[in-house]
Protein backbone atom coordinates (compact mmCIF):
# COMPACT_ATOMS: atom_id res chain seq x y z
CA UNK A 1 0.00 0.00 0.00
CA UNK A 2 1.43 3.21 -0.88
CA UNK A 3 2.36 5.97 1.28
CA UNK A 4 -0.23 8.84 1.88
CA UNK A 5 0.34 11.61 -0.81
CA UNK A 6 -0.84 14.80 0.78
CA UNK A 7 0.10 17.03 -1.94
CA UNK A 8 -2.71 14.40 -3.98
CA UNK A 9 -5.09 14.78 -1.75
CA UNK A 10 -4.61 18.55 -0.99
CA UNK A 11 -5.10 18.70 -5.02
CA UNK A 12 -7.74 16.64 -5.46
CA UNK A 13 -9.77 18.30 -2.29
CA UNK A 14 -9.16 21.75 -4.19
CA UNK A 15 -10.32 20.68 -7.68
CA UNK A 16 -13.57 19.33 -6.16
CA UNK A 17 -13.98 22.23 -3.52
CA UNK A 18 -13.88 24.63 -6.66
CA UNK A 19 -16.35 22.72 -8.98
CA UNK A 20 -19.04 22.38 -6.16
CA UNK A 21 -18.65 26.02 -5.21
CA UNK A 22 -19.54 27.68 -9.02
CA UNK A 23 -23.09 26.50 -7.56
CA UNK A 24 -22.74 26.35 -4.03
CA UNK A 25 -21.64 29.78 -2.16
CA UNK A 26 -19.37 29.57 0.73
CA UNK A 27 -19.74 26.19 2.98
CA UNK A 28 -16.07 25.47 2.16
CA UNK A 29 -15.85 23.37 5.62
CA UNK A 30 -19.45 21.68 4.09
CA UNK A 31 -18.01 20.89 1.30
CA UNK A 32 -14.82 19.43 2.56
CA UNK A 33 -16.82 17.01 4.95
CA UNK A 34 -18.07 15.40 2.06
CA UNK A 35 -14.83 14.67 0.43
CA UNK A 36 -13.71 13.38 4.10
CA UNK A 37 -16.57 10.87 3.58
CA UNK A 38 -15.49 10.25 -0.07
CA UNK A 39 -12.30 9.54 0.80
CA UNK A 40 -13.21 7.39 3.66
CA UNK A 41 -15.42 5.58 1.35
CA UNK A 42 -17.98 6.51 3.48
CA UNK A 43 -21.97 7.76 2.73
CA UNK A 44 -23.50 11.19 3.47
CA UNK A 45 -26.62 12.32 5.27
CA UNK A 46 -27.44 15.95 4.12
CA UNK A 47 -29.89 17.21 6.57
CA UNK A 48 -31.53 20.73 6.82
CA UNK A 49 -34.50 23.15 6.40
CA UNK A 50 -35.80 23.87 3.28
CA UNK A 51 -34.13 25.96 0.02
CA UNK A 52 -30.58 25.92 1.94
CA UNK A 53 -29.04 23.80 -1.42
CA UNK A 54 -28.82 20.14 -0.11
CA UNK A 55 -29.81 18.45 -3.40
CA UNK A 56 -28.03 20.87 -4.87
CA UNK A 57 -24.45 20.10 -3.26
CA UNK A 58 -25.22 16.62 -3.37
CA UNK A 59 -25.68 16.92 -7.23
CA UNK A 60 -22.95 19.11 -7.53
CA UNK A 61 -20.60 16.73 -5.59
CA UNK A 62 -21.62 13.77 -8.06
CA UNK A 63 -21.03 15.74 -10.87
CA UNK A 64 -17.82 16.90 -9.99
CA UNK A 65 -16.56 13.55 -9.80
CA UNK A 66 -15.43 10.85 -12.54
CA UNK A 67 -17.71 8.36 -11.73
CA UNK A 68 -21.18 7.43 -13.03
CA UNK A 69 -24.11 8.59 -11.39
CA UNK A 70 -28.10 8.19 -10.84
CA UNK A 71 -30.51 10.00 -8.92
CA UNK A 72 -33.43 8.83 -6.61
CA UNK A 73 -36.48 10.59 -5.55
CA UNK A 74 -37.75 9.00 -2.72
CA UNK A 75 -41.78 9.14 -2.55
CA UNK A 76 -44.21 7.05 -0.51
CA UNK A 77 -44.79 4.76 -3.92
CA UNK A 78 -41.61 4.11 -4.54
CA UNK A 79 -41.24 0.37 -4.62
CA UNK A 80 -37.73 -1.42 -3.29
CA UNK A 81 -37.65 -2.97 -6.66
CA UNK A 82 -37.60 0.56 -7.88
CA UNK A 83 -34.08 0.84 -5.89
CA UNK A 84 -32.56 -2.28 -6.64
CA UNK A 85 -33.67 -3.37 -9.83
CA UNK A 86 -36.06 -6.18 -10.91
CA UNK A 87 -36.36 -10.01 -12.82
CA UNK A 88 -38.50 -9.81 -15.89
CA UNK A 89 -39.03 -12.42 -18.72
CA UNK A 90 -38.09 -11.30 -22.32
CA UNK A 91 -40.68 -13.20 -24.41
CA UNK A 92 -38.27 -12.53 -27.31
CA UNK A 93 -35.30 -14.72 -25.43
CA UNK A 94 -37.92 -16.88 -23.32
CA UNK A 95 -35.45 -16.01 -20.52
CA UNK A 96 -35.53 -13.84 -17.22
CA UNK A 97 -33.23 -10.80 -17.50
CA UNK A 98 -31.98 -8.93 -14.87
CA UNK A 99 -33.15 -4.88 -15.31
CA UNK A 100 -30.71 -3.23 -12.92
CA UNK A 101 -31.75 -0.47 -10.62
CA UNK A 102 -30.42 3.25 -9.85
CA UNK A 103 -28.60 1.54 -7.24
CA UNK A 104 -26.10 0.47 -9.42
CA UNK A 105 -23.77 3.05 -9.71
CA UNK A 106 -20.95 4.80 -7.87
CA UNK A 107 -22.54 7.78 -6.87
CA UNK A 108 -26.40 7.34 -5.97
CA UNK A 109 -28.13 10.57 -5.03
CA UNK A 110 -31.13 9.65 -2.63
CA UNK A 111 -32.85 12.94 -2.57
CA UNK A 112 -35.12 13.05 0.62
CA UNK A 113 -34.78 9.97 1.90
CA UNK A 114 -37.20 10.01 4.48
CA UNK A 115 -40.56 10.01 2.32
CA UNK A 116 -39.65 6.61 1.36
CA UNK A 117 -41.51 3.79 3.39
CA UNK A 118 -39.44 1.87 6.08
CA UNK A 119 -39.28 -1.27 3.47
CA UNK A 120 -38.05 0.98 0.55
CA UNK A 121 -35.26 2.48 3.12
CA UNK A 122 -34.07 -0.86 4.08
CA UNK A 123 -33.06 -1.75 0.67
CA UNK A 124 -29.98 0.21 1.02
CA UNK A 125 -28.96 -1.36 4.01
CA UNK A 126 -27.35 -4.11 2.26
CA UNK A 127 -25.90 -1.89 -0.29
CA UNK A 128 -24.64 0.80 2.01
CA UNK A 129 -22.92 -1.98 3.94
CA UNK A 130 -21.73 -4.33 1.67
CA UNK A 131 -21.51 -3.10 -1.32
CA UNK A 132 -23.53 -5.28 -2.91
CA UNK A 133 -27.28 -5.69 -3.50
CA UNK A 134 -29.26 -9.62 -3.72
CA UNK A 135 -32.26 -9.39 -5.83
CA UNK A 136 -33.80 -12.91 -5.76
CA UNK A 137 -31.65 -14.83 -4.22
CA UNK A 138 -28.96 -13.82 -6.27
CA UNK A 139 -26.04 -11.59 -4.90
CA UNK A 140 -24.58 -8.63 -7.36
CA UNK A 141 -21.08 -6.29 -6.49
CA UNK A 142 -21.71 -2.86 -6.66
CA UNK A 143 -19.14 -0.88 -8.27
CA UNK A 144 -16.29 0.53 -6.79
CA UNK A 145 -16.07 3.93 -5.27
CA UNK A 146 -19.64 3.89 -4.60
CA UNK A 147 -21.23 6.55 -1.82
CA UNK A 148 -24.85 7.09 -1.64
CA UNK A 149 -25.62 11.02 -1.03
CA UNK A 150 -29.01 11.48 0.83
CA UNK A 151 -30.78 14.46 1.84
CA UNK A 152 -34.13 15.12 3.98
CA UNK A 153 -35.92 17.63 5.57
CA UNK A 154 -35.52 17.17 9.27
CA UNK A 155 -38.68 19.99 9.89
CA UNK A 156 -41.42 18.68 7.70
CA UNK A 157 -42.49 15.68 9.43
CA UNK A 158 -45.40 15.03 7.67
CA UNK A 159 -45.62 12.33 4.97
CA UNK A 160 -41.77 11.13 5.87
CA UNK A 161 -40.74 8.43 7.87
CA UNK A 162 -37.82 8.57 10.05
CA UNK A 163 -34.59 6.83 9.32
CA UNK A 164 -34.36 3.71 11.35
CA UNK A 165 -31.03 3.34 13.81
CA UNK A 166 -29.53 0.78 11.91
CA UNK A 167 -29.91 2.92 8.63
CA UNK A 168 -28.77 5.99 10.13
CA UNK A 169 -25.72 4.23 11.52
CA UNK A 170 -24.45 3.72 8.19
CA UNK A 171 -23.90 7.31 7.32
CA UNK A 172 -20.73 8.18 8.00
CA UNK A 173 -21.63 11.72 8.31
CA UNK A 174 -24.43 14.00 8.68
CA UNK A 175 -23.60 17.25 7.08
CA UNK A 176 -25.54 20.42 8.14
CA UNK A 177 -25.46 23.29 6.11
CA UNK A 178 -27.10 26.10 7.96
CA UNK A 179 -28.07 29.47 6.44
CA UNK A 180 -25.79 31.55 4.31
CA UNK A 181 -24.13 34.80 5.23
CA UNK A 182 -25.97 38.05 4.70
CA UNK A 183 -23.36 38.45 1.90
CA UNK A 184 -23.34 34.93 0.35
CA UNK A 185 -26.87 35.14 0.24
CA UNK A 186 -26.40 38.68 -1.77
CA UNK A 187 -23.43 36.43 -4.00
CA UNK A 188 -26.71 33.98 -4.88
CA UNK A 189 -28.76 36.37 -5.53
CA UNK A 190 -26.13 38.23 -8.02
CA UNK A 191 -25.15 34.95 -9.29
CA UNK A 192 -28.63 33.43 -10.11
CA UNK A 193 -30.45 36.35 -11.04
CA UNK A 194 -30.97 35.93 -14.86
CA UNK A 195 -30.84 31.78 -14.53
CA UNK A 196 -31.87 29.72 -12.01
CA UNK A 197 -31.06 26.40 -13.71
CA UNK A 198 -28.00 25.16 -12.52
CA UNK A 199 -24.63 24.77 -14.99
CA UNK A 200 -24.02 21.34 -15.60
CA UNK A 201 -20.62 20.34 -13.64
CA UNK A 202 -17.72 18.48 -15.69
CA UNK A 203 -15.78 15.97 -13.71
CA UNK A 204 -12.72 17.40 -12.10
CA UNK A 205 -11.80 13.91 -11.22
CA UNK A 206 -11.45 10.50 -12.33
CA UNK A 207 -11.93 6.78 -10.78
CA UNK A 208 -8.63 6.06 -11.40
CA UNK A 209 -7.37 9.20 -9.52
CA UNK A 210 -9.67 8.89 -6.69
CA UNK A 211 -8.86 5.12 -5.67
CA UNK A 212 -5.29 5.45 -4.87
CA UNK A 213 -5.89 8.35 -2.85
CA UNK A 214 -8.78 6.55 -1.22
CA UNK A 215 -6.12 3.87 -0.59
CA UNK A 216 -3.37 6.14 0.85
CA UNK A 217 -5.48 7.90 3.42
CA UNK A 218 -5.97 4.57 5.18
CA UNK A 219 -1.53 5.51 5.63
CA UNK A 220 -2.02 8.05 7.70
CA UNK A 221 -0.37 6.92 10.91
CA UNK A 222 -2.52 7.01 14.10
CA UNK A 223 -0.35 6.99 17.32
CA UNK A 224 -1.97 4.34 20.07
CA UNK A 225 -2.74 7.28 22.58
CA UNK A 226 -4.76 8.87 19.58
CA UNK A 227 -6.38 5.28 18.96
CA UNK A 228 -6.79 4.85 22.60
CA UNK A 229 -8.97 8.48 22.63
CA UNK A 230 -11.41 7.22 20.11
CA UNK A 231 -12.17 4.58 21.95
CA UNK A 232 -12.52 6.42 25.10
CA UNK A 233 -14.65 8.80 23.43
CA UNK A 234 -17.60 6.27 22.09
CA UNK A 235 -17.31 4.63 25.43
CA UNK A 236 -18.12 7.69 26.67
CA UNK A 237 -21.14 8.10 24.97
CA UNK A 238 -22.54 4.47 26.09
CA UNK A 239 -22.40 5.14 29.79
CA UNK A 240 -23.73 8.92 29.15
CA UNK A 241 -26.92 9.61 31.40
CA UNK A 242 -27.92 11.71 28.72
CA UNK A 243 -28.22 8.95 26.34
CA UNK A 244 -30.59 5.92 26.09
CA UNK A 245 -28.23 4.47 22.49
CA UNK A 246 -24.29 5.61 22.51
CA UNK A 247 -22.42 5.25 19.65
CA UNK A 248 -21.39 2.03 18.17
CA UNK A 249 -18.13 0.50 17.51
CA UNK A 250 -18.97 1.44 13.43
CA UNK A 251 -19.17 5.22 14.69
CA UNK A 252 -15.62 4.46 16.58
CA UNK A 253 -14.14 2.84 13.35
CA UNK A 254 -15.47 5.92 11.13
CA UNK A 255 -14.26 8.55 13.48
CA UNK A 256 -11.31 7.17 13.59
CA UNK A 257 -11.33 6.82 9.43
CA UNK A 258 -12.51 10.72 9.36
CA UNK A 259 -9.33 11.86 11.71
CA UNK A 260 -7.19 10.10 9.26
CA UNK A 261 -8.72 11.85 6.00
CA UNK A 262 -9.15 15.23 8.22
CA UNK A 263 -5.11 14.85 8.52
CA UNK A 264 -4.25 13.72 4.94
CA UNK A 265 -6.53 16.88 3.48
CA UNK A 266 -4.70 19.30 5.69
CA UNK A 267 -1.51 18.04 4.15
CA UNK A 268 -0.09 15.90 7.16
CA UNK A 269 0.87 12.29 7.62
CA UNK A 270 -0.23 11.85 11.26
CA UNK A 271 -3.43 12.14 13.13
CA UNK A 272 -3.78 15.09 16.20
CA UNK A 273 -6.39 14.70 19.22
CA UNK A 274 -7.83 17.97 17.18
CA UNK A 275 -8.53 15.67 13.67
CA UNK A 276 -10.78 13.58 16.09
CA UNK A 277 -12.54 16.35 17.82
CA UNK A 278 -12.93 17.99 14.93
CA UNK A 279 -14.96 15.11 13.32
CA UNK A 280 -16.69 13.68 16.57
CA UNK A 281 -20.05 16.00 16.13
CA UNK A 282 -20.39 15.45 12.53
CA UNK A 283 -19.61 11.28 13.00
CA UNK A 284 -21.49 10.88 16.44
CA UNK A 285 -24.12 13.12 16.76
CA UNK A 286 -26.53 11.69 14.30
CA UNK A 287 -26.11 7.75 15.84
CA UNK A 288 -26.73 8.44 19.42
CA UNK A 289 -30.60 8.52 21.02
CA UNK A 290 -31.66 10.95 24.16
CA UNK A 291 -33.66 9.80 27.11
CA UNK A 292 -37.17 11.20 27.22
CA UNK A 293 -35.43 13.41 30.30
CA UNK A 294 -32.82 14.83 27.93
CA UNK A 295 -35.33 15.53 25.35
CA UNK A 296 -37.44 17.53 27.97
CA UNK A 297 -34.71 19.48 29.17
CA UNK A 298 -33.81 20.71 25.79
CA UNK A 299 -30.96 19.11 25.61
CA UNK A 300 -29.15 18.08 21.65
CA UNK A 301 -26.69 15.06 21.10
CA UNK A 302 -24.42 17.65 19.61
CA UNK A 303 -24.23 19.02 22.84
CA UNK A 304 -23.59 15.69 24.75
CA UNK A 305 -20.80 15.33 22.32
CA UNK A 306 -19.40 18.27 23.34
CA UNK A 307 -19.93 17.33 26.96
CA UNK A 308 -18.04 14.20 26.50
CA UNK A 309 -15.08 15.98 24.60
CA UNK A 310 -14.86 18.19 27.55
CA UNK A 311 -14.63 15.09 29.82
CA UNK A 312 -12.55 12.90 28.01
CA UNK A 313 -8.85 13.57 28.65
CA UNK A 314 -6.66 14.70 25.93
CA UNK A 315 -3.64 12.80 24.92
CA UNK A 316 -0.67 14.54 25.25
CA UNK A 317 1.37 14.85 22.25
CA UNK A 318 4.68 13.21 22.34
Amino acid sequence: MQAVDANGVQNMADKIRHSVQRVIVGKDDVIDLAIIALLCKGHVLVEDVPGIGKTTMAKALAQSLGCTFNRIQFTPDLMPTDVLGVNFYNQKSGDFEFRAGPIFSQILLADEINRATPRTQSALLEAMGERQATIDGVTRAISEPFMVLATQNPIEMEGTFPLPEAQLDRFMLRIKLGYPSPDEESDILLRFQKDTILPALDPVTTESELRPLQDAVTTVRVDDTIRMYVVAITQATREHDGLSLGASPRAALSLYKTAQAKAALDARDFVTPDDVKGMAETVLAHRMILTSNSRLRGRTTETIVKEVLDSVPVPIER
